[in-house]
């Protein structure tokens, strides 16, 4: 097999993600494939024999390409849809269940719709690249040409506008506020059957690996591990009761969530996803890197 016949299947393998990444940036089927395309064609003339991560690699020059193409369009001013509307997902890739992904091309198709009427293009690309594809702001720095706290700032304002936070307030922030002080009512009582009321039956909780370390190491005698990854409301509940007492309520990227600040050190952040009153999604957050990143305020209990 020749070289460019190796690095077009390796290309391949990453079109999928590159899809997704281009054109939830961008809204059009059309546009996408446009960006695709191109991402191919500097790969085929780059030398690529020091780069580690081609993904990275590629998904860095695919942003590029789509804020370039944002630019245009905004100079232009070009109706950003195409004729059909958006259509948030191409092809899922492997692994992907075909009901998460569902449930999210809904959620994502209602942001495109904002995002992409609302968004300068730098505050696009740094939302889709950091809260869909959970890029860090170094790395979405260089891509916007700002610096990694602009980028962060960039994204945080993106975030509020497709979250509505621009809107009046209304009364979604206060429901979710109360629905996380059940959560954290419940973990500091150790009631199973009050964090059972708070979450979804089909719940998903993800901790990062110093979250998994750093329950290891305050594990009572008998108690349930942390794991990686936990689904369903009983298992989810059991691990968590207790564990959260020591934490207070925190906006975290523009949503309630709780933090664990001892000392006024940040070491821990809980970030959920809340729908139809129900917490769906949980995710625990204890990398040093990763606490850097959020755009997290400590609120009063």
């Amino acid at each position: 097999m020749d070289k460019h016949h190796a690095l077009a299947n390796e290309f391949e393998a990453h079109r999928a993600h590159l899809q997704s990444v281009a054109h939830r940036m961008l809204g059009s089927t059309s546009e996408a494939d446009d960006a695709v395309q191109e991402a191919w064609f500097r790969l085929s003339l780059s030398d690529t024999s020091d780069v580690d991560n081609l993904r990275g690699w590629l998904t860095t020059v695919v942003a590029r390409v789509c804020l370039d193409m944002l630019r245009s369009r905004k100079s232009r001013r070009e109706e950003p849809l195409d004729a059909r509307g958006s259509e948030p997902v191409v092809r899922p890739e492997a692994g992907v269940n075909p009901e998460q992904e569902a449930l999210l091309a809904d959620s994502v198709g209602l942001a495109l719709l904002v995002v992409l009427e609302t968004l300068t293009p730098a505050e696009r690309v740094a939302f889709v690249l950091h809260d869909m594809f959970d890029l860090p702001f170094d790395e979405i720095a260089p891509i916007v040409g700002r610096s990694p706290t602009a980028a962060r700032q960039l994204a945080s304002r993106a975030r509020r506008r497709v979250r509505g936070a621009d809107a009046p307030p209304g009364a979604d922030h206060a429901r979710q506020r109360e629905i996380v002080g059940a959560f954290l009512a419940a973990s500091r009582n150790g009631n199973f059957d009050a964090l059972l009321a708070v979450l979804d039956p089909n719940v998903v909780l993800r901790a990062d690996n110093a979250a998994v370390k750093m329950a290891a190491a305050r594990q009572a005698v008998g108690a349930p591990k942390l794991a990686r990854e936990l689904r369903g409301a009983a298992a989810v509940a059991e691990s968590l009761s207790g564990r959260a007492g020591a934490a207070q309520p925190a906006m975290i990227d523009g949503a309630q969530g709780l933090a664990w600040a001892p000392g006024g050190k940040l070491r821990a952040a809980f970030r959920f996803t809340i729908a139809r009153d129900r917490m769906v999604a949980i995710e625990l957050i204890a990398d040093p890197a990763h606490l850097l990143q959020l755009d997290l305020e400590l609120l009063k209990d």
